[in-house]
């Protein structure tokens, strides 16, 4: 059965008031429970509040097996997967993920209206369709771009000795040859440091990518045929461990994920950082964070291929095959997408895949004053627009990954060369290429 959701209501867009669900009929579950399995964090978190809300709303009662970062989530599913215990009903996924898991999930086209799908970005629809299978309802969506404390820029010392030692002036870096150059000059360790990096799983992976894409270089030929190991993918991975030499980056970011990096940022002891829009109110928040109000926001900057980093995907959530009540399940996921939902998130910076929420969103960041995420907005619809691309849409994607940046690490702590790390991890991977039947 296609979940319908009928409109009770006229509401006038506005802040959503705690427990404020009547304009919209989610059905009624009484003593259902729900099991779900969902991706935690810092910027993840907020919208897991309104969960009582729709088990108000519903009767059904929601319980939250694992609260994990994508990576350790991906590796329990697969677990599920192996074990055959896929005994639960909604999961977290990603435009990313989602391709390696076959047919676990739903076609949500058979349960969720074409009335609720024609409110989502349709770009973000298409890229959560696997096969043809609408597989995930988009949350929201993901581009990458750079941060940056704006009194270091704007310090008349800092400008006259940046541009003694460097032979340009110090502005919001335009290059990431620039940014390698900012990064040497800022950086104090153990105290200070120019720039940090996540380090390690697809995280780590997907920087190489899009570095890579930046340099010119591609993952795989046209005949899925590895290519990273490049002049390109060696100029890309290099970025990296010369950073890392310099001491430019903490040491410990081959450890580093994206909660890592976001309260790094935030602890003001980083310059720079490429990161989510999701963090962006936390860092302009001085509740949280030290740069609170000095903090500078730009597109990503230019590889010398003249192209920008731009690794994009959208969080979401997917329904299992095995659910044993679809229907509330399909309520549940439009529920945690619907549009005051999606403003909860927008208020701390995540990119809507509502078409309506961004000028909603918009508005009333304007209205409030909150210049800030205003520009987040605008600078973010830019790169959506203009910079955004996803990796490899293909099943393989994550094996390729596992056993790339397992290499890359080695490269940037010194026990392979970039290129011998690059040479090893190609291998490897068309040795993947080959048994999924690419080659």
């Amino acid at each position: 059965m296609k979940l319908r959701l009928k409109a009770l209501a006229a509401t006038a867009m506005v802040p959503l008031l705690a427990g404020a669900v009547a304009a919209q009929d989610y059905g009624n579950f009484d003593g259902y429970t729900l099991r779900v399995k969902l991706i935690g964090g810092a910027q993840y978190e907020p919208l897991y509040a309104t969960i009582s809300d729709w088990e108000a709303a519903t009767g059904a009662t929601v319980e939250i097996l694992s609260r994990k970062n994508h990576f350790e989530l991906d590796r329990e599913i697969k677990q599920d997967i192996a074990a055959g215990t896929l005994d639960w009903c909604v999961g977290s996924n990603h435009t990313s993920f989602a391709p390696q898991y076959g047919n676990i999930y739903v076609d949500l086209r058979e349960h969720i209206s074409e009335d609720v799908l024609s409110e989502f970005v349709q770009r973000v629809l298409d890229h959560s369709t696997v096969d043809g299978r609408l597989v995930q309802l988009p949350r929201h969506s993901d581009v990458s771009n750079f941060y940056y404390q704006k009194s270091l820029f704007e310090d008349p010392e800092n400008q006259a000795a940046f541009e003694a030692e460097y032979g340009y002036p110090l502005a919001p870096p335009e290059t990431w040859e620039q940014v390698a150059d900012m990064a040497k000059f800022f950086a104090d360790p153990p105290n200070f440091f120019g720039f940090q990096y996540v380090g390690k799983d697809e995280a780590v992976t997907g920087r190489f990518y899009e570095m890579l894409v930046a340099e010119g270089g591609q993952l795989f030929t046209e005949d899925w045929e590895p290519a990273f190991n490049s002049e390109a993918g060696v100029r890309a991975l290099q970025f990296f461990v010369d950073l890392y030499e310099a001491g430019a980056v903490p040491v410990g970011v081959p450890n580093y994920l994206w909660d890592d990096t976001g309260l790094g940022f935030g602890s003001g002891t980083v310059a720079m950082n490429l990161d989510w829009a999701g963090w962006s109110a936390y860092f302009n928040d001085p509740a949280n964070s030290q740069v609170a109000g000095d903090v500078g926001l730009i597109r990503a900057p230019m590889g010398s291929a003249g192209v920008r980093t731009g690794w994009s995907g959208s969080h979401s959530f997917s329904i299992t095959e095995t659910c044993d009540n679809k229907e509330a399940a399909a309520s549940f996921v439009t529920f945690l997408t619907d549009h005051d939902r999606q403003m909860i998130e927008a208020r701390t910076g995540l990119l809507p895949s509502r078409s309506e929420v961004w000028e909603t969103a918009k508005a009333e960041f304007a209205e409030g004053g909150n210049d800030f995420l205003v520009e987040v907005f605008d600078t973010y619809a830019a790169s959506m627009a203009e910079d955004a691309f996803t990796p490899p849409l293909i099943p393989e994607w994550i094996e390729v990954s596992n056993v790339l940046w397992p290499r890359l690490q080695a490269a940037i702590v010194g026990d392979q060369t970039a290129q011998e790390a690059l040479d090893q991890a190609a291998d490897e991977a068309r040795i993947v290429m080959e048994d999924a039947g690419y080659l």
